[in-house]
C-alpha cells in the first residue's frame, strides 16, 4: 500500500526517554544545527505548511518530535544543536535527549535512516563535523542533505557540492541531496531514498 501523506500526524513531542513512542514501526530521523531548516524542510517534504513549527528562536523547545505517517513510519524530528544563546542546563538537557536517542532507545532497531542537514551556504560547521563524525563512527546509515539550495547561484553551488564530497567526515559512497524548501527542488529525491531505506512504497 503507497504511503498517503494526508494521514500525518505528531505523535508526541518527547522531553524524555521513556516517551518515545513503542508502535513498531521504521523511523527516519532529521539531525541539524539550530537554524537550518529543518522544521521547513519537514513541512516540505509532506506537503504540509505548518506540521513541523517554524521557531524564531532557534533551539528553544528542546524535545524529540515524531510524525506518524500513515501509520507506515515515523518522521523524528530531533533537536537542533549549535545555539550559542542557550544555558549550560538547557544543553546538557539537549544533549542528555539526543544521545539517549541513540544510545538508549529501546527502538534504535527500528532506525532506518538519519537524515543530516547542512546549510548549503556555508557548509559543516564544527558542530556539524562532530554529529557526522559521530554517525560515521556510529555506523548509522545516513545521508547528507543540503539545505537552502535556493540561495545558491551555479558557482556557489560548484563549490558547496566540492566542500561536501570531499569532506573527510563525509563518506565517499555517502548519498548527497541538495534541498528547497521553497522550491521543493530535491523532495522527489528525497522520498525515494526514503523509501529504498525503509521498503515503504511511494
Amino acid at each position: 500500500m503507497s504511503l498517503n501523506l494526508n494521514r500525518t500526524e505528531l505523535r508526541i513531542s518527547a522531553g524524555q526517554i521513556r516517551q518515545f513512542p513503542a508502535d513498531p514501526m521504521v523511523q527516519i530521523a532529521f539531525s541539524g544545527r539550530s537554524n537550518v531548516g529543518k522544521s521547513s524542510l519537514i513541512n516540505s517534504l509532506l506537503g504540509r505548511k505548518s506540521l513541523a513549527r517554524v521557531s524564531a528562536s532557534p533551539g528553544k523547545t528542546i524535545t524529540i518530535n515524531f510524525y506518524d505517517v500513515d501509520k507506515q513510519l515515523f518522521l523524528v524530528d530531533l533537536p537542533g544543536y549549535g545555539f550559542a544563546k542557550r544555558n549550560p542546563a538547557d544543553k546538557a538537557q539537549w544533549s542528555a535527549l539526543t544521545d539517549g536517542y541513540f544510545t538508549k532507545n529501546p527502538n534504535l532497531d527500528r532506525l532506518r535512516l538519519v537524515i543530516q542537514l547542512v546549510d548549503s551556504r556555508i557548509g559543516p560547521t564544527a558542530d556539524d563535523e562532530m554529529m557526522l563524525s559521530f554517525l560515521r563512527e556510529s555506523g548509522l546509515p545516513f545521508i547528507v542533505v543540503a539545505t537552502k539550495a535556493d540561495k545558491l547561484n551555479a558557482t556557489e553551488r560548484k563549490k558547496s557540492t566540492e566542500l561536501l564530497h570531499n569532506h573527510p567526515d563525509i563518506p565517499a559512497d555517502t548519498p548527497i541531496l541538495f534541498y528547497s524548501s521553497q522550491k521543493g527542488e530535491g523532495r522527489a529525491d528525497l522520498w525515494r531514498l526514503i523509501a529504498q531505506y525503509t521498503d515503504v512504497k511511494l
